[in-house]
């Protein structure tokens, strides 16, 4: 009988503490409340969100953020919502909350970075984010066949260092400023991509960028064989074929430079939808022919000919204008694309 007596009075003694609490302490309750609801809130923008409904989703997000605004995962997908609907400065301090609630969000930094730069030409702010995902410290954990974060921690510190050296090279380019600091933001650059090709070592557009960041420098050494290294890591990416053509024209290789114009303009001429590069590309190719017809050599090498068939048997074949796939057509592709006949230039030239 004592016991239950005893029981019963703990039970009545937590019971007026409790009570007590929340009369001492009502500011945490309230927030502890505010908390679920506004979870609960962040719950039916995620739901929204998966459906598309955005302008659901951020109702619910802004609802659910008033209640609880530590949610930085919640304030991350509103930024990401804000970009859709290209409205950029929302999208900036959104992702800006994320990052106050959890410094060490790399997507939001990230995000933050890129939009910075692409939409609102503000270089300072973006280097400042990748200088600090580039910062961050995390615990290592691998455990085989389990769980191994090496792979993506290394992986956005790659990312970091590649996207801060996109905003260096914009801000060398976009700004008016004199010589000496365009100068020093490509030094910048090229240090960032530098890094960044250290750990993102298949990444074509890291080692395409570093490559037109030494061709902007004038080193035309490095520009053309990192050019090379990136057509061999994608060569049916235009890009590079067509940089490196106009730098060999540039440095008066016409024929090596009609070479891999004419890569860039098969390339180019099966990628829809860009109609003006095509043209310029076009353009491109024809100052180059015009170039090469003026000399004897350049003529017969103008009448030989060139085409993907020189050391195979594939038959190119178009329908409706399209370069129609084959086994033998992928091969020979390929492998003629992918060779960066002009690297031994670069290679055995000591300085241009």
């Amino acid at each position: 009988m004592g016991k239950i007596i005893l029981r019963r009075l703990f039970s009545f003694l937590l019971i007026v503490a409790f009570i007590a609490s929340i009369f001492v302490y009502p500011n945490w309750y309230k927030k502890q409340v505010n908390k679920l609801k506004g979870m609960y809130y962040v719950a039916q923008g995620d739901k929204a969100l998966r459906k598309q409904d955005f302008q659901k989703a951020i109702d619910e997000y802004r609802y659910g953020l008033k209640l609880y605004p530590e949610h930085y995962g919640a304030w991350f997908n509103l930024g990401n919502i804000y970009v859709a609907y290209e409205d950029y400065y929302s999208a900036v301090d959104a992702y800006g909350q994320a990052i106050k609630y959890n410094p060490n969000y790399v997507l939001a930094r990230m995000n933050y970075g890129i939009i910075s730069v692409e939409k609102l030409g503000n270089f300072d702010e973006a280097i400042d984010q990748y200088n600090k995902i580039i910062g961050i410290r995390r615990k290592l954990v691998y455990i085989p066949f389990v769980f191994n974060n090496l792979r993506s921690y290394k992986t956005n510190i790659g990312l970091a260092y590649y996207n801060r050296g996109v905003a260096y090279r914009q801000k060398s380019t976009y700004l008016d400023q004199d010589w000496a600091y365009q100068q020093q933001y490509l030094q910048e650059a090229i240090k960032s991509y530098q890094e960044a090709v250290k750990i993102l070592k298949k990444d074509y557009d890291a080692r395409y960028n570093l490559a037109l960041a030494y061709h902007l420098n004038k080193d035309y050494n490095l520009a053309g064989l990192t050019y090379c290294e990136a057509i061999q890591l994608a060569p049916m990416n235009y890009e590079a074929h067509y940089n490196l053509a106009v730098l060999l024209g540039h440095l008066r290789y016409y024929k090596e430079a009609l070479s891999e114009m004419y890569k860039a303009t098969t390339l180019i001429s099966n990628n829809t939808g860009d109609t003006n590069r095509q043209r310029y590309v076009f353009d491109i190719m024809n100052d180059v022919t015009r170039k090469i017809m003026l000399d004897e050599d350049g003529m017969k090498f103008l009448m030989e000919e060139f085409n993907v068939g020189h050391d195979t048997k594939a038959e190119i074949t178009y329908i409706n204008g399209k370069l129609v796939a084959s086994d033998d057509l992928d091969k020979a592709m390929l492998k003629n694309f992918q060779t960066c006949a002009s690297k031994n230039i670069f290679i055995n030239e000591e300085d241009f």
